[in-house]
This record gives C-alpha cells, structure tokens and sequence, in this order.
C-alpha cells in the first residue's frame, strides 16, 4: 500500500514529546499486520468517544510519528495513517482514516483527513479512489458545545 516517495522534512521532538508517539507506532505495526477486516474493526472500536479532529490536530499527529519513524516517514503509508490516527486518539480526537485505489498505474495509499482535508499528502483530494474509511462518529455528545 505504499508508493515511492522522499523523506520529507521531519520535526524535531524534544525528548520527553518522543515516549508517545513511539509508543504509538509499536502499536500501529503490530495492527497493521491484521486483515483489513480486523484492522478496520479495532479503529472503529478506537474512534468510539472522540472529537473529530482539526486538521491541525491531524497534522501534528502526522508529523510527529514522521518524526520519530523512518518507515513512517518513507512509504510505510499504513504504519504512518494508522499511527496518526491512534495518536490524535490518544488525545480525545480522530481524523478520518482512509484506504484507496487509483488505476493506471495502479496504486494504493492509506491516509488521514480532517476538516475535509488530506492531511500533509503530496496527492490532492480525489486522487485516490477510497475503500475502507473510518471517520469520526458525530454524535450528539460530540457535537453539543461546552461551556
């Protein structure tokens, strides 16, 4: 589910920023090793009770485990959206997690959106064809303000 990309600038974290995210892809590798089926079930159990993410809540989730994973920063495209994801959870927020397909040639690619936006991806909106989503649940809970 990858494509051939260049490592992108990578933020620096300060040492005691890294413990999480680093938590966090351990996580996301050993999920990632599920069938889509499994895979799609744990996020949608994971989503359960969180915000919809900002998108700059989903970049910095995105960022940061670019920042502490080599693989996340290359083309490991699963590992990185499934990464973000389980860390915008980790902090009351989800973004909405997609998996997609474009033809000729073809390519597949797993990436986060917020706010109806790709969230740090050199392809723009539409350029993949989505498969399995997992978006943030709206609920009246969610939604309502607080005072």
């Amino acid at each position: 589910m990858s494509q051939p990309t260049v490592v992108p600038h990578r933020i620096r974290l300060p040492l005691h920023r890294k413990l999480l995210p680093l938590l966090i892809v351990g996580l996301a590798t050993v999920l990632t090793a599920l069938s889509p089926k499994h895979l799609c079930a744990i996020l949608r159990f994971a989503r359960r009770g969180a915000r919809p993410a900002t998108f700059e809540q989903a970049r910095f989730a995105r960022r940061s485990v670019v920042a502490i994973s080599l693989r996340c920063a290359g083309d490991g495209c699963l590992l990185r959206s499934v990464a973000a994801a389980l860390l915008c959870r980790v902090h009351g927020t989800w973004p909405t997690w997609r998996t997609g397909v474009r033809t000729q040639p073809f390519s597949a690619h797993a990436w986060i959106e917020a706010d109806g936006q790709v969230v740090d991806e050199i392809h723009p909106a539409g350029y993949f064809a989505p498969l399995l989503t997992v978006a943030p649940l709206r609920t009246a809970r969610n939604d309502r303000h607080r005072p």
